[in-house]
């Protein structure tokens, strides 16, 4: 029988690995960024200030819902505020701010895939065949978590936190490092924290947590959510209520899928 010719690596041969893995991710991001940057007339226009302006998908669909349910309430035709900028240079650093952002963003399932090259052959043949689809699975969360963000947490709490006076006297005029900062901020987050299930997944499969165990510790879970939800979000309930719905419901499904786990490991030992 022949020998296997495979040769391990080294730790510099990894780290040179990891470096070209990097640099590649690193490439895509600066690609996308840049082409953000060249597009700033759509990117600001459309996309950052969309969610200031009343005719934005979300504000517009409520409208209609309102209709449909006979409440003005839910019509949002006024923001009552403006964005300015008060710092020299506050509109080319939030250029580059959100060119970088949308760069990552768009870059994420393939910077993801480099990384999961890299990680990937260290894992044995049962671990692979547990995490096969998860570049898939990471990024189609990720872009949820970053859709729901964009689309439903941040005009609600732009329209809350414009609408919110101590004072009559007191107008709103957002800095534009306030506003981009907050809608990144909010953005990024929801993208993140949609990764729940992932995460409950590979530690299941690693036998650190077990459904039994979220169960119990449900409780504490929702105090945790609930925290989070006011550490990411602006200080408007609304915001921290909209955020927080989805991550309990995402809780109960990690639940569901910490089970599944565990049923089809079961399985596999009867099996075997």
């Amino acid at each position: 029988m022949a020998k296997s010719q495979e040769k391990e690596m080294s730790f510099l041969d990894h780290l040179e690995e990891l470096r070209w893995h990097i640099i590649r991710s690193l490439i895509a991001i600066v690609i996308f960024a840049v082409a953000a940057f060249l597009m700033k007339e759509f990117v600001f226009g459309t996309i950052i200030f969309g969610p200031s302006r009343t005719d934005f998908w979300t504000y517009r669909w409520l409208c209609q819902m309102g209709d449909i349910l006979n409440s003005e309430a839910l019509c949002i035709d006024t923001l009552p505020f403006i964005i300015q900028s008060r710092k020299v240079t506050g509109q080319f650093s939030m250029h580059i701010t959100s060119s970088f952002v949308i760069g990552l963003v768009l870059a994420f399932p393939y910077a993801f895939w480099e990384m999961w090259r890299f990680v990937s052959p260290g894992l044995y043949s049962t671990e692979k065949q547990i995490s096969r689809g998860a570049t898939f699975f990471v990024s189609l969360l990720f872009i949820i978590g970053i859709l729901f963000g964009y689309f439903i947490i941040a005009p609600l709490s732009i329209n809350f936190l414009a609408n919110y006076q101590v004072d009559p006297s007191v107008s709103n005029e957002f800095d534009i490092t306030s506003y981009v900062t907050l809608l990144i901020m909010i953005v990024l987050a929801c993208g993140i924290l949609f990764q729940l299930p992932i995460v409950v997944y590979f530690l299941t499969k690693a036998g650190l947590i077990n459904p039994q165990l979220m169960k119990h510790y449900r409780k504490h879970a929702i105090v945790v959510i609930l925290i989070l939800a006011a550490l990411l979000t602006p200080p408007d309930p609304i915001s921290q209520i909209l955020i927080a719905l989805p991550l309990l419901l995402l809780y109960q499904i990690s639940i569901f899928i910490s089970s599944s786990v565990l049923r089809n490991q079961t399985k596999e030992i009867d099996q075997t």
